[in-house]
């Protein structure tokens, strides 16, 4: 089996191949990454020419344009990168009976909802980086719409973070370097470890003999269970530094809860993007073991610690 990586540069890419280099994988398996010096994926004949070089029977894409706010103004390589090179990938898999797994983002929501979104809530973008990640959704279903053969799974995730630039690590940067910060304390979400959604992934798309499962075709959330804000996040990834010993400018009694309206930006945010994984959770519950609970069992502070410690091992911080 040929199994291609998009976005071999980014935290979920780093993930993927941390997680397939620590496992022993029969002979047969052929993993190859694909980076920003490998493939232009901006450009749609350079994707074409890859995949029909390769000939991959699954496509994992963590490829993405994520720069929010810039977005706002390179509307057309937002539109390029997060929703034409998803459909050029789609008619791929349909052409071919290959898999695609490819993942999307809380940003297709508007924030106004009460409580947790589920995957057949109306997509209602706010920015253009929404705007083009929800269109991505929308031409890979229209592609397996008219298929007879692949399948295809969209997972929309929240808050990443992982082997690169985050939230989390910004946030301590800025702690060495400040004495007080504001952060924002009414927008919602769960953050979502990049190993986590690796691991999952790979739980969803193969079994212990590496070969592909049947699954149902569809978007599915894969976010850990709980939520917080972007405050609380920021008050436990500095306690967690400094009960680390790490030595900081900042303290938590530092960080000044704000309103969102407080801290403009170019492109709007959700104010809600708290999404519920019960789909998903039911899909892993009933193909794994009992070993597997624990994706949903630990909850999403206990893998933020986690995080942070490492980094703080490693020297990151």
């Amino acid at each position: 089996m040929k199994i291609l990586v998009f976005g071999k540069d980014g935290q979920l890419g780093n993930a993927f191949n941390a997680l397939f280099d620590s496992l022993v994988l029969p002979s047969d398996v052929h993993i190859q990454y694909v980076g920003r010096s490998d493939c232009d994926i901006s450009n749609g004949q350079a994707i074409n020419n890859f995949l029909e070089q390769f000939k991959p029977s699954l496509i994992l894409n963590a490829a993405a344009y994520t720069a929010v706010d810039k977005a706002e103004t390179e509307v057309e390589l937002a539109y390029a990168i997060n929703a034409k090179a998803p459909e050029i990938m789609a008619n791929y898999a349909a052409g071919h009976g290959a898999t695609l797994l490819h993942y999307s983002t809380d940003y297709v929501f508007d924030g106004k909802k009460n409580g947790f979104y589920i995957e057949s809530d109306i997509r209602n973008p706010l920015g253009v980086y929404g705007k083009s990640k929800a269109a991505g959704e929308e031409l890979i279903e229209q592609v397996f719409e008219r298929a007879s053969q692949g399948q295809f799974a969209i997972f929309r995730t929240s808050w990443v973070y992982g082997d690169g630039s985050n939230f989390i690590r910004t946030i301590l940067r800025l702690a060495k370097e400040r004495s007080e910060l504001n952060v924002i304390h009414d927008q919602y979400g769960i953050p979502t470890s990049a190993q986590w959604l690796a691991e999952i992934s790979i739980d969803f798309l193969l079994n212990q003999n590496f070969h592909l499962k049947k699954f149902a075709s569809g978007i599915y959330h894969a976010v850990p269970s709980g939520e917080t804000t972007w405050y609380e996040l920021a008050l436990l990834a500095i306690g967690t530094a400094l009960g680390a010993g790490v030595s900081l400018k900042l303290g938590v009694e530092s960080i000044k809860p704000i309103l969102a309206v407080e801290y403009p930006l170019p492109a709007p945010r959700p104010q809600n993007s708290r999404m519920d994984n019960a789909k998903l959770r039911l899909v892993i519950e009933d193909v794994s073991d009992v070993s597997k609970l624990h994706y949903w069992n630990q909850p999403w502070d206990e893998d933020v610690r986690s995080y942070v410690n490492q980094l703080v091992k490693n020297g990151l911080i």
